[in-house]
């Protein structure tokens, strides 16, 4: 063989291994890549299965108190904890020792006091749960043996009956004595949230995606399509995480379908810092046939994403997203939380929002639109 058709095929034999040996490192690097979101995932999975126990004997705190001390200003609990199961228990069995009309707002509730001192919020047939949100549970009552004996007058003048069923109607805007809350005859199926401790002061903020709720009449955001711009320099917007938090509550509006997002709290802290806490999530799986992409607004306005949010919507996909809802209110009093058609609403939701994310990608870059956990908004 001449020289020259040597060093051809030696050169293609070397090119040959060098690619063998890349799409063999691409492999391995691929598949360790795989195993690590697997892992991850089975690590979600495992956190969202909870067990329903009143046993807390490595500690001598009340569930009330160790309630209080997980609130810090990134979460209002912790990712992990074995005392979880205890507190949602605590929450769904306690005795009630005092009941009083809810605090004002558009959806019927009832303030309740269990034993212990914990202050609880119940709200007819409504749960969700999230990191950001207060605790929330299902709970039975029945609102002649629990509730009456030791509800207040206030509350006691909303009680009626219609027919063999015990009613209430208790007080907020949208309250009227010809709308009332029923039970099936006695006993109530709703859901208890944790009240938060006193020492975190909440500090009301009008959302920057709010609607006008006046007929004809839009917000900026529904029109100018360079708003994200604007709010991006208006403090607390300008600086901090607060802004990738109103995206992150967007994507979870979304999925829940809660157009009403027109306020939101957070601590009182003069940092900006702390998280934009989900407190009002009662409108929520109304209709499952409607998707109302613009609650998505700040999200394809922005087309910025945390990194961990896209990993964890990425986890979700294939019905991964039913089954980890399923797993996690396996627990619940109340199961099942969710209806098909909600579960299956669940699932569509998500694919829009990757699809929107994947949008911002092909339009600005990965770069651009993903934006790591330990940056803020004066970084991207």
């Amino acid at each position: 063989m001449k020289l020259k058709q040597r060093v051809v095929v030696l050169a293609l034999l070397l090119v040959i291994l060098v690619l063998t040996k890349l799409l063999l490192l691409d492999r391995l690097e691929t598949s360790a890549a795989q195993r690590q979101d697997q892992l991850s995932f089975q690590r979600m999975m495992s956190g969202l299965r909870l067990t329903m126990d009143s046993r807390l004997e490595h500690t001598l705190q009340s569930p009330w108190e160790i309630a209080s001390q997980w609130v810090v200003p990134r979460e209002v609990y912790p990712e992990d904890t074995p005392e979880m199961g205890a507190v949602l228990h605590a929450m769904a069995t306690k005795k009630i020792i005092r009941a009083d009309v809810g605090y004002k707002g558009t959806q019927l509730k009832a303030l309740l006091v269990l034993d212990g001192g914990q202050k609880v919020v119940f709200k007819p047939k409504r749960i969700l749960g999230f990191r950001r949100a207060p605790l929330v549970v299902g709970r039975y009552v029945n609102l002649i043996t629990e509730i009456k004996p030791v509800a207040t007058e206030q509350l006691l003048s909303t009680f009626l009956k219609q027919g063999n069923n015990t009613c209430f109607y208790g007080k907020c805007y949208y309250c009227r004595e010809t709308e009332p809350a029923c039970a099936d005859r006695e006993v109530m199926e709703g859901s208890v949230t944790l009240w938060l401790p006193d020492v975190w002061p909440l500090q009301k903020h009008r959302h920057p995606w709010g609607r006008t709720y006046r007929e004809g009449k839009l917000a900026r955001w529904e029109y100018d399509e360079s708003y994200c711009d604007a709010v991006k320099k208006t403090p607390p917007y300008d600086a901090g995480p607060r802004l990738l938090d109103i995206i992150d509550t967007a994507i979870f509006d979304y999925l829940i379908g809660n157009a009403d997002r027109h306020h939101y709290e957070s601590f009182q802290d003069d940092e900006g810092a702390s998280m934009l806490i989900l407190l009002d999530n009662a409108k929520s799986f109304g209709n499952p046939s409607m998707d109302e992409r613009s609650i998505l607004a700040p999200l394809y306005q922005c087309c910025i994403v945390r990194v961990s949010t896209w990993n964890r919507i990425s986890h979700l996909k294939h019905g991964t997203l039913r089954s980890a809802l399923l797993s996690a209110t396996g627990h619940d009093p109340i199961y099942p939380v969710l209806s098909e058609a909600h579960l299956e609403a669940l699932e569509r939701r998500l694919q829009g929002i990757i699809g929107t994310v994947q949008q911002c990608i092909d339009q600005f870059g990965t770069d651009v639109v993903m934006v790591e956990d330990r940056m803020t908004l004066s970084h991207v």
